[in-house]
Order: structure tokens, then C-alpha cells, then sequence
């Protein structure tokens, strides 16, 4: 067994040791941190709904008619009512045929790949994509082959070259360490023309982007029996889990093949009452108002940063990205801003490439 000390005192030298900190508090603008009030810039709850007092009665509610667990897998005796209610839902919040609840985006993304693509097939997978993605990449006993970041005509020299019967394209939507939106319009006309599905992990855009928050593909007005799209619900919905849309096919077809789906117990129904409340609040005029103001605190946010001696990546999106270069120097940062009660993480690889 390999000296797992030596290891991780190579680690805290390199400035990679992660650590984890002690929240007593709800997420929210400020929070309660290892005992004091810090101003939080490290959340995804984007739209403050993860405290919000609807989706805490509704989750209450839930909770004295459904109790606090399932009890079972999907397929044994967890799925309830109300989740089967909530899939419908989902489907038609983000205007697809049907869906498939996941208790968590980790867990959709790894059912995905590994259910559809098989032995011969090739996957195509944008160089940034989510740890997720690419873990199901390496589950699925196919070829992968990574494209270089947003880069749809080094993607079609690719597809072109691939004679593979089943070709599939990967991607995030808005990029969780970039901030930056996909190509998607490009990238689905080239699986339209060579024969591919496109399967989207949107767990930065459901809620934020698109008509009335329902996502990404609302946002570039895209339809077709091509896609996949997977949602993420403890971002800003403000909840727990995931949903995985498609047409009705691809979704039977996971109820029957997705191991994460099949081999582990259903979220909790009480979960589902407090999700149904929280699309309630993203579709209506409030859940509109939060969005407003979080473009409004983005920009204000993109403004005061533009003087500094780094890098602001470009991003128009909740996740604003400060490339610092150096792992020390981000630390120091790190640990100068909260002594002015201001957290924000030190992001280094391998979440990011090195030197980023």
C-alpha cells in the first residue's frame, strides 16, 4: 500500500490539500463558517432558494405525509406518487417527452453514457467537461475521444474521421469552472448531420437561463429527438437531485439499463413536494425578479473586478471565474479575503488544469 502520509504531505506542499469547513447556518448570503459570519461568494444556490420559507413548508408538508425516506429502490416499492408527479413535471418544464429522477447530477450523468453507449460506439467529450461526465465516459465501454473546449469545427473534423455505428457528443452547458455557455446550436446541427446524439448536462443553466429559468435549450430555442438533456435541482432550484429528459424511448430504456438509477434507494418523497414548490417559484414573476437581480449582481460584480492584476475570465453567467496562475498565491488570497469576512474558494487542480 502506498505511504498515504508522504502523499498527503506532497499534497499540503503543492498547496493541493483540500479541507473542508463548518457551516452552522442555511445557504445564503451570509453564513456562519467555523464559528464566524462570513459574506458567501462560493454558493450555487443561485437564485436563494435553498432557504426559501415555500419550499421549507413545502418540505415540511411532505415530510409529515410522505415521512423522511423511500423505503426502496425505484423499481422495488421507492417510487412514489409525488416523484412520478415531479417527472411530469420536469418534462414539461423543460419541454421534453419525458424525464427520469436521479437523487443526485452525479449519479444522472453516470447513468447516462454507461446505458447507451456500447462496445464500437464512440464519444466525443469537450476537454472541460464536469468530473461526472467524464467518469461516465471511462463506465461506458466505448472509445473517448475529447475535443478541444467550444470548438465545434475541431469537433466536425472528428465526427467526419468516425465510422462508429453509434457516435455520441458530451458537454456541459455553462462550464463549472469557465463559466462560459457551450456551442449548443453548432454542436447539434453537426449531430444532426453525422449522426450523433447530443447529451447536455445543464446543472449551471436549469433555473438561470431561459424563458421563465427553464434552462439552456429554452435559452438557444433548440428541439430535437437527438438530445438528452440533464437537469441538476440542488443548484438553483435550490433542492436535491437530478432528472435526466429525453424522448420516451431513451427514458424507458435507463429505466431498464442505468445502474445508478436501478441499484440504490429513491430520494425521499418529502424531496419531490419541496421541488414541485420550487419550479412553482422559478417559472413565477418572483422567481423572474431573482434572476433579474442576479444579472444585475453579476455585472455590478464584473465591473468592480475589471481593475485588478488578474485575469477575469469571460463570463456572463453566475459563475465568474479569477485566474490567479500560482496555487500559494491563490491561497493567500484566499486566507487574506476571509480575514476581511469574505469566502471565497481557492479553486486548483486538478478541478483546473495546473497553472490555472
Amino acid at each position: 500500500m502506498r505511504d498515504l502520509d508522504t502523499n498527503l504531505h506532497e499534497f499540503e506542499r503543492r498547496g493541493l490539500l483540500r479541507k473542508r469547513r463548518e457551516v452552522d447556518s442555511p445557504a445564503g448570503v451570509r453564513m456562519q463558517v467555523d464559528g464566524r459570519e462570513l459574506l458567501s461568494f462560493c454558493s450555487n444556490d443561485y437564485l436563494g432558494l435553498a432557504n426559501h420559507p415555500k419550499l421549507i413548508a413545502a418540505l415540511k408538508e411532505g415530510a409529515e405525509r410522505y415521512g423522511v425516506g423511500a423505503g426502496a429502490s425505484p423499481l422495488i416499492s421507492g417510487h412514489s406518487a409525488i416523484q412520478h408527479a415531479l417527472e411530469e413535471r420536469l418534462a414539461a418544464f423543460v419541454g421534453m417527452p419525458r424525464t427520469l429522477h436521479f437523487p443526485t447530477g452525479y449519479m444522472a450523468n453516470l447513468a447516462v453514457l454507461p446505458a447507451l453507449a456500447t462496445p464500437g460506439d464512440t464519444i466525443f467529450s469537450d476537454t472541460l467537461n464536469h468530473a461526472s461526465l467524464i467518469d461516465a465516459g471511462r463506465l461506458a465501454r466505448a472509445e473517448v475521444i475529447e475535443y478541444p473546449h467550444c470548438d465545434p469545427n475541431a469537433l466536425e473534423v472528428q465526427l467526419k474521421a468516425c465510422s462508429s455505428a453509434g457516435k455520441f457528443v458530451v458537454t456541459d452547458s455553462i462550464f463549472s469552472m469557465d463559466g462560459d455557455i457551450a456551442p449548443l446550436p453548432q454542436l447539434l446541427d453537426l449531430c444532426e448531420r453525422y449522426d450523433a446524439m447530443l447529451i447536455v448536462d445543464d446543472a449551471h443553466g436549469f433555473g438561470v437561463l431561459g424563458d421563465k429559468g427553464h434552462g439552456v435549450l429554452t435559452h438557444f430555442k433548440l428541439e430535437s429527438s437527438r438530445l438528452v438533456y440533464i437537469g441538476t435541482l440542488g443548484k438553483a432550484a435550490g433542492v436535491a437531485g437530478a432528472f435526466v429528459a429525453a424522448r420516451a424511448q431513451i427514458i424507458e430504456w435507463l429505466i431498464q439499463r442505468a445502474r445508478t438509477y436501478i441499484y440504490t434507494t429513491a430520494s425521499p418523497p418529502a424531496l419531490s413536494v419541496a421541488l414541485m414548490a420550487s419550479l412553482d417559484v422559478i417559472e413565477n414573476d418572483e422567481g423572474e425578479a431573482r434572476r433579474s437581480q442576479l444579472r444585475t449582481h453579476i455585472a455590478q460584480l464584473r465591473t468592480k473586478l475589471a481593475d485588478l492584476p488578474f485575469k477575469l475570465m469571460s463570463s456572463q453567467t453566475p459563475i465568474q471565474p479569477l485566474l490567479i496562475g500560482q496555487n500559494k498565491k491563490t491561497l493567500d488570497i484566499m486566507r487574506a479575503l476571509d480575514e476581511r469576512g469574505i469566502w471565497v474558494p481557492a479553486i486548483r487542480p486538478p478541478t483546473v488544469p495546473q497553472g490555472t
